[in-house]
């Protein structure tokens, strides 16, 4: 069946074509074979009309694109959600042309939603929205891809993931930095106003869509938090890929205050309640080793967050990546706060290399199997 499949697709789309090994040559770019797929639409939620009566505009709505496959074999849709800079592009694909997340997760049976953060790639943004930042080519290498060389952590020595060839792999020149930072877009500069967007459209979503797993990575960790406060009943699930983090204090990449309400920039839930983030009493303890950060704790009795103690929690971390120093800490910081955690550091299920950008490294699909056997043990 999956070769009748396929040679329809080359017959009718490629012409020529009949086998996926000529696909490349009928089709000069990376192609995949979609034989899993039954399915697949786009929609966007929220959003709401501002500005004057006569010249409003809409702002806020997030683009969802929707992947359902043949068969459907796990209970619960996966929601995708990127991080700063990224857009859904980081579910389709690698850099390098290698099968993305998205089709991966569809073959294990999964209805797959992808966004675009309100404000950000085919969500439109407009100046009333805020100001907006964008990386540069040399920060992403120092951080993402050329970590080995250029990282200024402990960790980042280890790194030997990232996909490309000879002395410029990782950086500008190299095809595959190229093709990645050809991805790279604006984000809202501001870290309250983007978690809030994305609070809302969040909820929304999971209002039209029903009960749903959350996957976050990155400046996307803290939208899972939040989302899960806002809909407990929806969210059966939370893996979050190396999470911003940790709570109270930068590390690393930045420094000064930052997540003043622990996981979050913005109001998130507590019991007993809080109506300020200075009435959560913190301490900071000792770092539990070298090159790990000392973790901002609250003190005891923790206040707890009462909407996500259903919510089994994954928080993932890359062996080399900037956020081995610290993921630890939001991790604790859920667990003291009556959150289901799971704290699964990479290297202690023998996947090693890896740094952030770990759903386009060369193993990617191994860390993409680890997600999927956490789910069916993990999701009810």
């Amino acid at each position: 069946m999956k070769r009748i499949i396929l040679s329809a697709f080359c017959t009718v789309l490629l012409g020529a074509c009949s086998t996926p090994q000529q696909w490349s040559s009928a089709v000069p770019v990376p192609v995949h074979d979609q034989s899993a797929l039954g399915a697949r639409g786009y929609f966007y939620v929220g959003g709401r009309y501002t500005g004057d009566a006569k010249q409003q505009v809409m702002s806020g709505q997030m683009y969802v694109e929707v992947l359902v496959p043949r068969q459907v074999r796990r209970p619960y849709p996966l929601v995708l959600i990127h991080g700063a800079a990224q857009t859904a592009t980081n579910w389709i694909g690698t850099p390098d042309g290698r099968q993305g997340w998205a089709d991966y997760f569809v073959e294990q049976g999964y209805i797959v939603y992808m966004v675009d953060q309100p404000m950000r790639g085919r969500s439109a943004w407009h100046p009333a929205d805020g100001g907006t930042r964008m990386f540069t080519a040399p920060a992403l290498e120092s951080q993402f891809t050329a970590v080995a060389q250029l990282g200024n952590w402990p960790q980042a020595k280890a790194h030997t993931q990232w996909p490309g060839e000879g002395e410029r792999a990782g950086r500008r020149g190299d095809p595959v930095f190229d093709a990645f930072y050809a991805t790279q877009v604006e984000s809202l500069a501001s870290n309250v106003d983007t978690q809030r967007h994305n609070q809302t459209a969040g909820a929304a979503l999971l209002d039209r869509i029903g009960p749903a797993i959350l996957l976050t990575h990155s400046q996307a960790g803290p939208f899972g938090w939040l989302i899960a406060d806002a809909r407990p009943q929806l969210i059966k699930g939370i893996v979050a890929v190396e999470p911003s983090g940790p709570p109270f204090e930068n590390s690393t990449n930045a420094t000064g205050k930052a997540r003043l309400w622990g996981p979050t920039d913005v109001p998130i839930t507590y019991e007993p309640p809080i109506s300020r983030p200075e009435q959560l009493q913190i301490e900071q303890e000792s770092p539990q080793a070298a090159g790990l950060f000392g973790c901002w704790m609250q003190k005891t009795p923790a206040r707890q967050l009462p909407n996500l103690k259903k919510v089994p929690v994954m928080v993932m971390v890359a062996e080399a990546s900037y956020h081995a120093v610290y993921d630890h800490c939001t991790a604790r910081y859920l667990q003291q706060a009556g959150v289901p955690t799971e704290f699964v550091p990479l290297k202690d299920q023998g996947i090693h290399g890896n740094s952030h950008m770990v759903m386009f490294e060369k193993n990617s699909l191994d860390i993409a199997r680890l997600i999927d056997q956490w789910i069916v043990k993990s999701v009810r």
